[in-house]
Parts: structure tokens; sequence; C-alpha cells
């Protein structure tokens, strides 16, 4: 189910966003293209988004549009390097969605269809994201797009990831996970960070063990942030629900990674090795593409253009390489 607004609306809208950012091209772009939808997954949960059309089809690309997920806590309209994605995109001709999932935010009220509840970061079951995805590719389907790229950053690319895996919707012909970070309960025991990790641990397993699975606590990893017990020990727990080295090897279609050289070389639990553990895994459905962008952090901070170069790459391969 999908929702429009009025081309008052959009206009205002589209003018509200451009005040948030500093680059005299993004606001320029903006103005013209940016639509506020909204979509309603099939449990009820109403989310929000950004539609930006192509004015011209694309030429070398497999997709007609992408969908742009934003890591944890974070939401469709805040990251600018995602917004930058967004407009090179547009450009080369693949209109763009830039979508919350419902865990936008640390906590936000979400409208249902059995009224409002508390949801965001601190509540948010990651494999619910199958349902977000879903609905939001459904929005494209009914506007016509053929072929859909999933494109996300840090938890945002576990999500989609996790979702085609698991639920792939009949379009999805790409998926690029931008930094997706490992989680995997017996590497993060054991690495740098290790402190903070299993204290954080221990206070969320012991209110899931009390049966109190909702109550807030303040986490120390992988950064400080509130989070629900329940959310905690569902992520991070040792049945590695969402272990990217799991995971993956399950998405069928293309499969690109990006990654930055900062965060592979800091030391970081979730990061170190992954390169060469993905380059040894068992890909089944064929080797995905990996790129690592020099000098690049986790946010790809002095490096918008290199990250919109290797994405466009990324949605110029075709499925079928050999495993």
């Amino acid at each position: 189910m999908t929702f429009e607004l009025s081309d008052g609306r959009k206009l205002r809208y589209a003018f509200a966003l451009c005040g948030k950012f500093q680059c005299a091209k993004l606001r320029e772009s903006l103005r013209v293209l940016v639509e506020l939808v909204r979509a309603k997954t099939r449990d009820g949960v109403r989310l929000h988004g950004a539609f930006s059309a192509a004015a011209e089809q694309a030429v070398g690309a497999n997709v007609d549009a992408a969908i742009l997920v934003h890591g944890v806590g974070s939401n469709f309209y805040s990251s600018a390097m995602m917004e930058s994605v967004s407009v090179a995109l547009v450009e080369h001709g693949v209109a763009t969605l830039r979508v919350n999932t419902r865990g936008h935010d640390g906590v936000n009220t979400v409208s249902t269809d059995q009224g409002g509840r508390l949801q965001g970061a601190a509540f948010e079951i990651v494999d619910d994201c199958r349902y977000d995805m879903e609905a939001w590719c459904e929005l494209l389907a009914d506007r016509g797009m053929k072929r859909i790229a999933l494109v996300g950053h840090s938890l945002g690319a576990i999500k989609v990831l996790y979702a085609h895996a698991h639920q792939p919707h009949r379009l999805t012909t790409n998926v690029v996970a931008i930094s997706p970070p490992r989680l995997s309960y017996e590497v993060l025991s054991k690495g740098p960070g290790t402190d903070d990790f299993q204290s954080s641990f221990a206070d969320a397993n012991r209110l899931v063990s009390q049966s109190q699975p909702n109550a807030l606590f303040y986490s120390t990893f992988p950064f400080s942030l509130v989070l629900s017990a329940g959310t905690f020990v569902d992520k991070y727990g040792p049945q590695d629900r969402y272990n990217l080295l799991k995971v993956a090897p399950q998405v069928r279609g293309q499969l690109n990674f990006v990654f930055g050289q900062q965060e592979l070389s800091e030391g970081n639990s979730a990061f170190d090795q992954l390169v060469q553990q993905l380059e040894a895994a068992t890909w089944p459905f064929g080797r995905p593409g990996i790129d690592v962008i020099s000098a690049a952090n986790h946010f790809y901070v002095d490096c918008f253009s290199q990250l919109q170069n290797a994405i466009w790459q990324a949605l110029q391969e075709s499925a079928g390489k050999d495993a």
C-alpha cells in the first residue's frame, strides 16, 4: 500500500530538505526531484521515505531504481553520504528511494494498524527488516520499476543482505552492501573492545533472563547508545542470526561489497580480517565484487565521489560470475 502527496506538499518538503545541506548541487537537485512517500508493511507498520525520479533512463546500469537504507539509529534524510549517492545515481538515470526502516532514529513512536508503539534502533528486531524491504520494493513496483537494487550502509547493509537472503523480492536484481559489520558473537567476545561487549551483553542478558526484554539500558558497545535488552541480545547474541559470513553467501543475484580502508585497519573486531574472510568464503550463487576505498573511514568522509563511483560500477555488473 502506498501513499502520495500533492504537488504542493512535495515541493514544500523538497525545500525543507534542501535547507539541511550545505552543498548547492544537492539543494538544486533536491528542489526538483525529492518527493515524500510512505508505505505500509504487511504487519501494519507505516514508514516514510524520499523518492527521486530519474529524468532519463539509465544507460549501462542493470537497474531502474535503488533503495537506499540507513545505518543504526539514522533515518532517510540525515545522511549526507547517502544523499550524495542518491544525487549521483539520479544523474546516471537510476531513480532512488531513500527509506526509513522501523529501526530509524534512537527511539520513535511508529504508527501501526494497532495504534502507536515505541520503535527505533532501541527496540528493533533486525529480522523485521524483511517486511520493510518488501513494502518499499512494492512501492517501486507500483511505479513501474522492473529492476531494483538494494543499497545499505552499516547495519542497513546487514538488513539488505538479510532481507534478500531470507525473503527476496521478485524485482530485486542487485545488492550493494556498504561497510557491513561482522556481527559474530565469538569474534566480538574475544577481539578488541571485548570488555565493553561482554559488559553490555551481560547487562542485556540479565534483563532478558528476568523477563524484561524491553527494558532499556546504557550500552557502551559498539558505541555509547541506549538499547533494549532484547534488541542487544537478538543482534549480538550467540545465535549469530545476522553474522555477515553466514548471511551473505545465501544472497542470489549480483552482490557487491564496499569498504573503507580505514575501518578495515583500525583494529575494530567487527571489521578486522573481514575482507580476507569474505574472499575465502564459499559462494554457491557466484562470487561477489569487493571494492576497498583507500583513505575512507566508515562514513566515507571526503570520499563521497569514490563511493559513488564504486556503487555505479556495481550496478553495471550482472549476476552469474563463477563461484
